[in-house]
């Protein structure tokens, strides 16, 4: 939201005060140094403000929190009332990024904004909501744990968002959505946003809207305008080497590393740690007291490398970040647009790292596919790769050996058929025939028996 020359990117023809929105919440926006709307904003702010249920689309950098935060905002700050508004999101980290971005933007208005999420006792946020909350920011579990113990009432929301659909609606999520928007059976506005929509996606979504407007903008996103994108190709038992080499030869200022797998998080940490390279690292098995201080220690500057999984993919919020690292390259290339939309925050350029072993060229060019950007791939003319351990060279051994032990089953199980020029004799076959292929029916072995 800041000034850029970008048309594709922002509305750089008008600004925030012609999107209908409170003097309170201009003044909120200014202060935070925004300037124009970027597009999608543009578009939904003013038919969220008229009440309007939309389901938008638009790529990972383009300010959807603030799409729909300040509709939400602007709407329920005329007569503020507790539980009026739910924001849905799937992770932890995205809850409390946006309850802060919200809080932001709401400056001097009236508005008490509460994340409500797994891992902090149930007694903490509990006594929060005694107080009533305007709008609550939740993950779906904890929100439903609420509303069993009958401290988070359905019946009150006036306004529910769905922040990135795609993953919500996902096979995790459904039915934990099913069941907290079925129970809004009053009259409310519903707001959902994602950067990706797929056919299935979008068919599930419009059960719980009502004539929406349906908002797709497919331009430039600030993160693909201004990511430089690069694939190492690397041996899957070189990662870790070539991270460290990377770290030390680039020495990128803040960085985020995505692994696939907790064990690989915590595997890279160690040995980027034996390398004298400090981490911090995030997965679903850290305390979430223990997570808040890292994510915190990031955004300050504090910690300048984060080793973590995908929960984090779609939490983490930092305009600070220069380079993305693709450890392991997710198997949904939409994962990848979330992951280095973490870069190129707030106007500044970013790095995005994709390491890529010699049997992932096919998820590369998914990505190149979905992202219509070409993504150059080489080997590290510098890089010294280590010696295959042995585990692999057993694998390979035993590999061969199960190639040439079938290959030599194989043989045993055919028949060998004669060579005519030494079939001469008249005595090998009855009438000294010889034959040129298998029989047309075989006993294979089985015999008949007057049983029935």
């Amino acid at each position: 939201m800041h000034i850029d020359t970008d048309a594709e990117i922002f509305r750089t023809e008008s600004g925030f005060e012609a999107l209908g929105l409170r003097k309170e919440i201009l003044t909120a926006i200014g202060k935070l140094g925004f300037v124009h709307p970027t597009h999608i904003q543009s578009e939904l702010v003013p038919l969220g403000v008229a009440g309007r249920d939309v389901l938008g689309q638009s790529k990972t950098g383009t300010g959807k929190t603030a799409a729909f935060g300040l509709p939400l905002l602007h709407r329920l700050a005329e007569k503020p009332s507790p539980f009026s508004g739910l924001i849905l999101c799937p992770t932890r980290e995205l809850a409390i990024q946006i309850a802060k971005d919200l809080q932001d933007l709401a400056g001097d208005l009236p508005v008490k904004i509460m994340p409500v999420y797994g891992g902090q006792r149930m007694k903490v946020q509990s006594d929060k909501l005694k107080k009533g909350p305007h709008i609550l920011v939740g993950t779906p579990g904890r929100v439903m744990d609420f509303h069993q113990r009958g401290e988070l009432p359905y019946d009150k929301i006036q306004m529910a968002v769905l922040d990135e659909v795609d993953r919500m609606l996902d096979i995790g999520f459904r039915d934990d959505i099913r069941r907290i928007l079925g129970s809004m059976t009053q009259k409310h506005q519903t707001i959902f946003v994602s950067a990706t929509i797929s056919e299935e996606i979008e068919r599930l979504a419009r059960k719980y809207l009502t004539d929406p407007e349906r908002l797709t903008h497919a331009g430039k996103s600030l993160t693909v305008a201004r990511v430089d994108q690069q694939a190492w190709e690397v041996n899957p038992w070189d990662k870790s080497r070539l991270l460290a080499h990377l770290i030390k030869k680039h020495k990128p200022e803040v960085t985020i590393v995505f692994c696939r797998t907790k064990m690989a998080v915590d595997r890279t940490s160690k040995h980027l740690a034996s390398r004298g390279i400090k981490s911090e690292v995030m997965h679903g098995d850290i305390r979430q007291s223990r997570r808040n201080r890292v994510l915190e220690d990031f955004k300050t500057g504090k910690v300048k490398l984060l080793i973590a999984s995908d929960l984090a993919a779609r939490g983490i919020d930092v305009d600070g970040i220069t380079h993305v690292v693709n450890y392991d390259i997710p198997d949904n290339p939409d994962d990848y647009v979330h992951r280095i939309g973490r870069t190129a925050r707030a106007g500044r350029e970013g790095n995005a790292w994709t390491f890529i072993c010699p049997d992932e060229g096919h998820l590369l060019m998914q990505v190149e596919q979905l992202t219509n950007v070409h993504i150059p791939s080489s080997k590290p003319d510098d890089f010294e790769p280590g010696p295959i351990p042995e585990s692999v060279l057993r694998r390979r051994e035993e590999e061969a050996q199960r190639l040439k032990d079938a290959e030599k089953n194989k043989r045993t199980r055919g028949l060998e058929l004669p060579d005519e020029s030494k079939a001469s004799d008249s005595n090998a076959f009855p009438g000294g025939v010889v034959p040129k292929s298998m029989p047309g029916r075989r006993m294979g072995g089985r015999i008949r028996t007057r049983r029935r």
